[in-house]
């Protein structure tokens, strides 16, 4: 029997596909619960690979990419065919190219530094020549980006929705640690990238984790506050009904005693419920945490996190209408792909932000990234269609981080979620600046639930989640008085000591961005970039 494999590579982790060649059912699925390279975003990611090299980068997602693909059930020696989908700067690191162009981006930070940029168009090469443990001769397909940012992922998004048919005015985005986003006026396209953290996948959350089985995705109201329970086919299940203030479990469910931590989804849930009962008050919660079942536990810096990635989702959306020219008023429909996009309460989320508060009409329809992996799978020659669609889509890129108008936005943002500003001022001051203002959301939108889970089938084999990717960074740092403050502050249990040498575990640290484990050391000795990498598990 021929089997191909298909992969998604997140910034918050790899999901993987066997599909039956003769047929194109899908037989299993593998995934990882993290992303095999310290930092929770693409900017930490990129961090990495500038320091350490992109060679280094490359061993250690290859370590993990055949991991994962080796726990999907089926004979690598019989696999005929790979297709790979992600951003592009993971596909770049798959692939082992140089990503500076991608590390500093426009043309002048390229003239300076000498930068050329690279061409990241659709590509059929020998899948062992970058690393994968398949036969000698296996084709791999990479689809093409887009523009610098927007990728083969934001392609997906576009390609598996009816997004670029007809006339009218609608937007996809796929809500992640960057959330890309596209806007269709009339086949007229905009496209943007927000970095909105990686709260929105559970990360950078006390007790968060990707959406997998155990894990909290929603929030119901039911007078009390019922959790949803991720089951062991990832389908949202009855928890608890608790009260959020104290924990007290009102009436158990069908899942009580089986959460074990919550998605981005289930704290954008408790950020509606914490808007419900006034609870937010100036960038803090009244009572400093929630508490739902099983002793899960929600805090302000959780809700904080989550409120700044929203602001920068919703300063994204308001940004490509307003380079559109377009008001909230003719924002009808969205379509929401991704595992957040999946399994939010899509009426929570227009009532926080993450979709334009006028929307009528939203449609769910789960991780397109591995969906449009797996139908090049079944249809190779697709490669060549989606170049077409991506060099059709190029002319209206908006860049965010150096675009004026979401500056403005998103300062607002910030404003309302952390400083208390009123909504009066916010649009005062967009006013002001000559931006359009933000309505209050009317009415109920339709939602149309395309999917219940991100991935819709698994396969009969069933679904195979590990933990066991990543490598080490170590140090001994002199001066260390193994106070153990550092092992303490680590937000993600990263860091441990073996005798007097500091570990810290790449799958689990944030990077750099967060360097929590330095600013801690009372004695001013504990460097991040000394760190050194143990190669023994690549």
């Amino acid at each position: 029997m021929g089997y191909g494999i298909s992969i998604d590579i997140g910034t918050s982790g790899i999901r993987s596909h066997a599909v039956d060649l003769s047929d194109g059912r899908i037989l299993s699925t593998a995934m990882t619960s993290r992303n095999p390279l310290p930092g929770a975003n693409v900017m930490d990611h990129l961090t990495f690979c500038i320091r350490y090299g992109e060679g280094l980068a490359h061993r250690i997602m290859m370590s993990a990419v055949n991991r994962t693909i080796g726990n999907l059930k089926v004979d690598l020696k019989n696999v005929e065919r790979v297709a790979i989908c992600g951003n592009p700067i993971q596909l770049s690191i798959f692939q082992g190219m140089e990503v500076d162009d991608l590390a500093f981006a426009g043309e002048t930070a390229h003239r300076v530094r000498g930068i050329k940029a690279r061409k990241r168009d659709s590509a059929e090469i020998p899948a062992a020549d970058v690393g994968l443990n398949v036969p000698d001769g296996t084709p791999l397909f990479v689809p093409p980006a887009i523009k610098h940012e927007i990728g083969a992922d934001a392609l997906a998004m576009m390609y598996k929705s009816d997004f670029l048919e007809g006339k009218g005015i609608r937007m996809v985005t796929d809500y992640g640690t960057n959330a890309e986003m596209a806007l269709n006026v009339d086949g007229e396209i905009y496209t943007g990238s927000a970095a909105a953290g990686p709260a929105m996948e559970g990360q950078s959350v006390e007790m968060g984790m990707l959406a997998s089985p155990g894990a909290i995705s929603d929030l119901e109201y039911e007078f009390q506050w019922r959790c949803m329970v991720l089951n062991e086919e990832m389908i949202p299940m009855p928890g608890d009904k608790i009260d959020l203030g104290t924990g007290y479990v009102v009436e158990e469910g069908d899942m009580h005693g089986k959460a074990v931590g919550i998605t981005g989804t289930g704290v954008v849930a408790a950020v509606a419920a914490v808007m419900h009962g006034n609870m937010w008050k100036k960038g803090r919660l009244a009572g400093g945490s929630l508490r739902l079942q099983d002793g899960v536990t929600i805090t302000s810096n959780d809700i904080s996190e989550t409120c700044k990635a929203i602001g920068a989702i919703r300063a994204g959306h308001f940004t490509l209408m307003e380079h559109a020219g377009i008001g909230f008023a003719d924002m009808k429909e969205m379509i929401m792909s991704g595992a957040s996009g999946t399994y939010v309460d899509a009426e929570k989320a227009r009532e926080v932000g993450m979709v334009p508060p006028l929307c009528q009409d939203i449609y769910q329809i789960g991780n397109t990234s591995l969906a449009m992996a797996t139908d090049i799978i079944r249809r190779p020659e697709l490669l060549d269609e989606l170049q077409g669609i991506a060099d059709s889509i190029r002319s209206n890129h908006v860049m965010f981080a150096t675009d004026k108008v979401f500056e403005e936005i998103y300062i607002q943002e910030l404003g309302y979620w952390e400083e208390g500003m009123t909504m009066e001022t916010y649009n005062r001051n967009l006013r002001t600046a000559g931006i359009q203002e933000l309505p209050k959301p009317k009415g109920v939108p339709n939602v149309h639930r395309i999917v219940v889970r991100d991935i819709p089938v698994l396969g009969d084999l069933g679904l195979h989640l590990f933990e066991d990717i990543g490598t080490e960074l170590t140090a001994e740092f002199e001066g260390c008085t193994l106070c153990y403050n550092c092992v303490e502050e680590c937000p993600e249990d990263a860091l441990l000591f073996r005798d007097r040498t500091a570990v810290v575990l790449t799958k689990n640290c944030l990077g750099t961005a967060c360097g929590r484990c330095q600013l801690k050391c009372p004695e001013k000795v504990f460097k991040y970039g000394e760190l050194r990498i143990s190669e023994a598990d690549l």
